[in-house]
């Protein structure tokens, strides 16, 4: 039996039961009777997103693993850069019904005991950013699919998901060439790795392409964090070292480092000296100038290793590949 919008807003006074009936179209409700329930309720100023209907539980597929290899620290630590690319994995994740973990294995401990204890994961992305080509072999009788992320040896049979460093570090140079029409020096990592050995290549091809002599720009080696890389140049200043008119400086927080130590010997930037970083983690934009650099779209790294894993799980068919992310220059003041 049909019942009254009178009938229903005595009774329930608005209830949600009665909203929702209405909203949904539920038998029993005229088209008169709902028009009349909807329009009291607004006229009362209900809440409509109270009725919204409740997600539908979560599937997960399966468990994936974030493993960040760390080696001597230098490089990998908790900085924006990895925060970022974090972040991309983690969204990758959540869109593909997967969970997440995210371990740490240490190369001063038992590698092939650490694997064996991730042995539930489906897949692993592998942050291989300090690892040099002989630190995979633990990793060779390890059955577990795997992506490895910021890291590539020609030997390797995983696929590769990775910053196009060369290109990166040639933008870089060639920027600061046009802009400062000078020869740029070079604050160099003190840790090598694969991605700085990239970027070397990448800023002296810059320099023979623009008619410059590789040996003439001064390079000067840094740490590869703030306070370290503050220290650093500071440290050369004052033992006489000439600053050169412009740098291209490996990462972002090498190029930090240095314009703190320039600005506290008196030095302008970029007056008397341009700086151009690589990475553009957040603290590019709180510098006093903000700091020109290269855009490494990390989020988007993070996305692409969790894609090619799961297609890795999906799919019979497998051939490694290696996937490089393109880089831009972000214009700002340092330059």
């Amino acid at each position: 039996m049909s019942i009254t919008a009178k009938e229903l807003s005595r009774q329930l006074r608005l209830s949600e039961a009665a909203v929702s009936m209405a909203l949904n179209n539920k038998p029993g409700v005229s088209t008169a009777t709902r028009q009349k329930v909807l329009e009291a309720a607004r006229t009362q100023g209900y809440d409509f997103t109270r009725l919204q209907e409740p997600a539908e539980p979560r599937i997960e597929k399966g468990t994936l693993c974030f493993l960040i290899y760390k080696k001597h620290g230098a490089v990998v630590a908790d900085t924006p850069f990895f925060n970022q690319l974090t972040e991309g994995i983690q969204s990758a994740c959540r869109q593909s019904h997967y969970s997440l973990n995210i371990n740490y294995i240490y190369e001063s401990e038992d590698v092939a005991r650490q694997l064996d204890a991730l042995s539930y994961c489906n897949g692993i992305i592998l942050l291989a950013t300090e690892m040099k080509y002989e630190d995979f072999r633990p990793f060779r009788q390890f059955q577990t699919p795997l992506v490895v992320l910021d890291t590539y040896y020609e030997n390797l049979q995983y696929d590769c998901i990775l910053i196009n460093n060369f290109q990166g570090a040639c933008l870089a140079a060639n920027y600061i060439i046009r802009k400062r029409k000078a020869q740029p020096g070079y604050l160099r990592s003190s840790y090598t790795i694969g991605n700085f050995n990239e970027r070397a290549d990448g800023f002296y091809k810059a320099i023979r392409d623009n008619g410059m002599s590789a040996s003439k720009s001064q390079v000067l080696w840094l740490t590869p964090s703030l306070d370290g890389a503050y220290e650093d140049m500071l440290g050369l200043l004052t033992a006489g070292e000439e600053p050169v008119s412009c740098y291209v400086a490996d990462n972002d927080l090498i190029a930090a480092g240095a314009v703190k130590a320039l600005k506290e010997r008196g030095y302008r930037i970029p007056e008397d000296v341009g700086i151009i970083g690589f990475d553009d983690i957040p603290l590019c934009t709180f510098l006093e100038p903000p700091l020109t650099t290269i855009r490494v779209p990390k989020q988007y790294m993070g996305k692409m290793a969790v894609h090619r894993l799961i297609q890795r799980l999906e799919s019979r068919d497998h051939s490694p590949v290696k996937l490089e992310v393109g880089t831009s220059v972000v214009e700002r003041k340092s330059v």
